[in-house]
């Protein structure tokens, strides 16, 4: 659970931080920075749902399934996360942390930004956007061949290990345009 709270809370704190200086040097109304961080905190942690999808779709039999299933209806958050914590890097084959997904979430976050005055949709999109960095930074430092798996799952084709930083680069690149956008946004 700490390992989590610790990949993800400083990125998530920082976007705040940033957004908020900027935005209380324009003078943005308070409640603005209220949805900010709502938006920023759902959006960090959404991607994760796919790890319960695993658990009760796609893998529902396997032991460490059961006793995820268990553990929830028995509604003991705390050690659902722990559970979490302990397997995530075995769950390779998962819905939202995939290349197709960042693709995809990559498009429709430039199209929102673009197009919508939703400070929550807005946050929850980038968080989620640098969600998927920070895991992908974290294995490209420690495991680039944990991170190929995982990203490139169900792939015939796998992007080579050599250009793994330069598909991460060009994602953190849209991720700072969307920081840039939100930044500069007027309600």
């Amino acid at each position: 659970m700490r390992s989590e709270l610790e990949k993800h809370l400083p990125p998530l704190l920082a976007l705040f931080l940033v957004i908020s200086l900027f935005w209380a040097l324009n003078l943005t109304p308070w409640p603005n920075f209220l949805i900010l961080f709502l938006g920023l905190a759902v959006g960090s942690f959404f991607l994760d749902v796919d790890h319960l999808i695993y658990w009760f779709f796609l893998k529902p039999n396997t032991q460490e399934s059961r006793l995820a299933q268990a553990t929830f209806r028995q509604k003991d958050v705390k050690s659902l996360i722990k559970l979490l914590a302990l397997t995530s890097k075995e769950h390779t084959n998962l819905i939202f942390h995939h290349y197709f997904f960042q693709v995809i979430l990559a498009l429709m976050s430039f199209f929102v930004f673009t197009s919508t005055t939703s400070i929550f949709i807005m946050a929850f999109l980038l968080a989620s956007n640098v969600h998927l960095i920070v895991d992908e930074v974290t294995d490209l430092k420690h495991d680039k061949p944990h991170l190929q798996k995982w990203l490139f799952a169900r792939e015939k084709k796998q992007l080579s290990l050599d250009y793994l930083r330069y598909y991460v680069l060009v994602f953190i690149f849209f991720s700072l345009l969307f920081l840039l956008l939100l930044i500069r946004f007027r309600s």
